[in-house]
């Protein structure tokens, strides 16, 4: 029994290495998240890129790190069951880390350019039914094929784009609202929206979608804690 959720943006937990392994459910599942961390700093190395930009840096980040951080706490303080690569399904029901990062030593048809809506799409593939999508300066996305709920920390940006984005998180930011009830009132509009109701971009008509050619070819992945 229980709900699955899924978190990617390997690429975006540079130096967290200890604290991921930290988390991990079972020997099985730590080993899995070495084995993907190791393999994102890789490919990184390969492609001499890290997954910052100036955007990031105009919306107020500094660091790598500070980046880092920031997507780190997106995965909540859930045990993790393990790793699964693109269009890989979870084994059981859990936190689980999506593995989206081509491999390193196969760049014949070049790199991947990370996107929204790649990303999007990498959690569509392993069944993922409502996407939670956060952004801080704005990001006119939608789905084609799953509900999109938009989330923002920064309530600047969610009076600007009131009509796009589903839920301010900043709110807690400004102590107008705590940590514990923003969750839980998001979690009531994810169930909403779960039990039919539209997302902001569903009513504007967003559907874009990305499908990136990504090789992965290592031996899989899917491994993590099992009944």
């Amino acid at each position: 029994a229980g709900g699955t959720a899924v978190w990617e943006e390997t690429v975006e937990m540079i130096g967290l290495r200890e604290h991921l392994l930290a988390r991990a459910a079972c020997g099985s599942a730590r080993e899995a998240i070495a084995s993907t961390y190791d393999k994102m700093e890789d490919y990184c190395r390969e492609v001499r890129q890290y997954s910052v930009s100036p955007g990031n840096f105009a919306g107020g980040l500094t660091t790598i790190e500070e980046k880092s951080l920031g997507s780190y706490a997106k995965s909540g303080s859930k045990e993790i069951q393990g790793v699964i690569r693109v269009g890989e399904k979870p084994a059981i029901p859990g936190l689980w880390l999506l593995d989206s990062v081509p491999d390193p030593h196969f760049m014949q048809f070049g790199y991947t350019n990370p996107n929204d809506t790649e990303g999007l799409m990498d959690l569509l593939s392993v069944g993922c039914q409502v996407l939670i999508y956060t952004t801080g300066r704005g990001s006119c996305t939608g789905s084609p094929i799953a509900p999109t709920v938009k989330v923002t920390g920064n309530s600047r940006t969610f009076k600007k784009l009131e009509g796009d984005m589903d839920f301010d998180a900043g709110r807690v930011l400004s102590g107008s609202v705590s940590l514990h009830d923003a969750g839980t009132e998001l979690l009531g509009l994810v169930t909403q929206v779960a039990s039919g109701e539209q997302t902001k971009p569903e009513r504007l008509g967003h559907k874009e979608y990305f499908i990136m050619y990504k090789h992965q070819n290592t031996p899989s992945l899917q491994a993590g804690c099992r009944v």
